[in-house]
């Protein structure tokens, strides 16, 4: 596996490159969440189906718990398709030297 700098490019800086900066996007993220969350008691919703009591249809906290639950599967599928999708690091210097893919 080919060894990259993440620190330097080219010897210019970004600002996600160092490790206070991504704590600060990290914890904003999280406080957007939770003003998220607190919006959800802001305004009353009407269930149309009785699944779990009312919750599955918008009760207090169905939809980020259904998001997080919905990208934490995706993260594992796509972690599955990986070990299928996955190529040889030399597998285009092969195709060009003639060898079978």
């Amino acid at each position: 596996m080919a060894h990259h700098d993440h620190g330097k490019h080219g010897g210019k800086s970004y600002w996600l490159d160092k490790k206070g900066n991504v704590a600060k996007v990290f914890y904003a993220l999280i406080a957007v969440d939770v003003l998220w969350l607190a919006a959800d008691f802001l305004y009353k919703k009407k269930a149309e189906f009785d699944a779990w009591g009312g919750w599955a249809d918008g009760g207090f906290g169905f939809y980020p718990v259904y998001g997080f639950v919905g990208a934490f599967l995706l993260v594992l599928a796509a972690k599955q398709m990986r070990r299928v999708l996955m190529r040889s690091e030399d597998y285009y210097e092969r195709r060009r030297d003639g060898g079978a893919s």
